[in-house]
């Protein structure tokens, strides 16, 4: 059982391929991590391996029926929970016998599988999931609810060949560790999407995809990062050796060209002064002139081979290596209070969220992590300490403070307007059309991508737009309030994220089960929540 892609190049209608001339082999028991920055088709190769796409050329080839866990479940709201695992024919059959019916149908729907109901029960309540029903709306379910019920499934089908994209999203603590934990026991072929380190650095292989095509490494993440730091230490150095080489050609051509225009006025005026006839003095002309035009191409030939190499070298560069964001500090001094909360709870109609009514101060320049399992209220209590929601029972104080709340969908960023349309929205500092341009490019958004609708980014060109945008405005919140902030980012943009928020000097609360970006980003204290039995 296996997953082999041979010289498979993908595309959508009237664009350049996405994919291009890319092999990948995945075999029985053998777990491989695809990783690479947003836009370069990680998702997009999943849906080929998975057959949900077909290729413009090359062959997708999976032997045994690969078993999804999707990154977005919009497409699922409209089935219920069975229908998600793919047992709702089943189930129905499997009753339908049950309660007396004996039609041939519903054995040919059934088959054999008499136990997929206790299987399928004994799965979802493994993943913690006991309360769910099968006949639940995925739409009714949270992100992490509905991550565990696809997680479940891989019990259910028992597949060969396992496709993750980005399954750690929304998931709890533990969650988390449960999954690690399926993936270490897996003996299934396995092909991972996912920007979670603690997770590639389980996995044995791990795969870069870029526009140029994809490199496999011979280890975790970890051996990859490694590898790939002396690449392109090799590579800056061939880049730097090349433009060495060059500026010495320039300056040899430069130099024959100025001795040779010496030695031609020097020997014009030896003709002038021997007195030689004008047709001998043309003739002298005419042959320096041509030894000069020869001399001069052979230079410009070795200049150009030079100028090829060095654009080849640079363009092996992965775009925005230096991509960096600042972001301006808060005005407000540290230690000020901003958020006080006694005795405070929310209720859902007539059920309080937390068991015990919480009590909590926010100060300037404070790191808050709020942790806690799926459900315990962890979004509720960032709405509340931006203002978005008032307390059901207790007290909540907030003084003046500017405060930027990013959600999980990212709802700052208006999916109606394009790329420019939403940087200049925040161009409060009225900068020129080239300058709003220029920090798009430098946040890696070229110009074919300028008049794209935001509905179209991905989540993490979503968020890297979003701090693009604060850096055009110029003007940082006093707060960040941020909400699982490195769902979907890709490793690059994640760095690029993390620096930016370590470097800030204000207040940021950040829900986040990524234990690294919490660490990282200098994260001092945690509000940790329960959630109600």
């Amino acid at each position: 059982m296996s997953i082999t892609i041979n010289h498979l190049t993908f595309g959508y209608r009237n664009a350049e391929p996405l994919l291009h001339d890319i092999d990948l082999h995945v075999s029985y028991g053998e777990k491989v991590a695809l990783v690479g920055d947003n836009g370069t088709g990680k998702s997009t190769l999943l849906q080929l391996a998975a057959g949900l796409l077909h290729p413009l050329a090359g062959e997708v080839r999976t032997e045994g029926t690969p078993y999804v866990v999707p990154q977005h479940f919009g497409q699922y709201d409209a089935v219920t929970v069975a229908g998600a695992l793919g047992i709702d024919r089943r189930l129905d059959a499997l009753h339908a016998i049950l309660g007396g019916a004996l039609a041939e149908p519903h054995y040919a729907d059934l088959g054999d599988d008499w136990e997929v109901e206790s299987r399928a029960r004994a799965a979802l309540d493994t993943w913690g999931l006991g309360h769910v029903g099968f006949d639940r709306p995925m739409a009714e379910l949270s992100g992490g609810e509905k991550t565990r019920v696809f997680l479940s499934g891989i019990a259910v089908h028992d597949p060969a060949v396992i496709l993750l994209d980005e399954p750690s999203n929304h998931l709890d603590s533990a969650a988390r560790e449960q999954l690690y934990a399926l993936i270490r026991a897996s003996r299934s072929a396995m092909l991972v999407v996912s920007h979670d380190r603690a997770l590639l650095d389980l996995i044995d292989t791990t795969c870069e995809l870029e526009r140029g095509g994809i490199t496999r490494y011979g280890g975790n993440y970890a051996f990859y990062r490694e590898q790939r730091a002396i690449r392109m230490a090799a590579l800056e150095a061939r880049i730097g050796e090349r433009e060495k080489k060059l500026r010495a050609a320039h300056r040899t051509a430069r130099e024959v060209a100025e001795r040779k225009q010496r030695q031609d006025a020097r020997g014009s005026g030896k003709a002038v002064r021997e007195g030689l006839p004008r047709i001998m003095m043309n003739t002298v002309r005419n042959r320096a002139e041509a030894s000069g035009a020869r001399l001069g191409e052979v230079h410009e030939a070795r200049i150009g081979a030079l100028a090829g190499e060095l654009r080849q070298a640079r363009g092996e560069l992965p775009a925005g290596r230096d991509l960096k964001v600042r972001l301006d500090d808060t005005v407000l001094h540290r230690g000020k209070v901003l958020v006080e909360a006694r005795g405070m709870n929310f209720a859902y109609g007539d059920h309080p969220l937390w068991p015990e009514p919480l009590s909590l101060l926010v100060r300037s320049g404070d790191r808050v992590a709020v942790s806690g399992p799926n459900g315990s209220g962890k979004t509720t209590l960032l709405r509340l300490v931006g203002g978005g929601l008032e307390p059901s029972s207790g007290i909540l104080e907030r003084a003046p403070f500017t405060t930027l709340y990013v959600d999980q969908e990212y709802s700052l960023i208006d999916g109606r307007l394009t790329v420019l349309g939403q940087a200049e929205r925040f161009n409060a500092r009225h900068l020129p059309g080239h300058e709003l341009k220029t920090e798009l490019h430098r946040c890696l958004f070229p110009a074919g991508v300028w008049d794209r609708p935001c509905a179209a980014l991905s989540g993490g060109e979503k968020m890297r737009l979003l701090f693009c945008c604060l850096v055009i405005g110029d003007a940082a919140p006093d707060v960040f309030i941020l909400d699982e902030p490195t769902n979907n980012l890709d490793l690059r943009s994640l760095g690029v994220i993390t620096s930016a928020l370590r470097a800030y000097r204000g207040t940021v609360v950040v829900v986040s089960h990524d234990r690294r970006f919490v660490d990282e980003i200098g994260a001092d204290r945690e509000i940790a929540l329960s959630a109600r039995t």
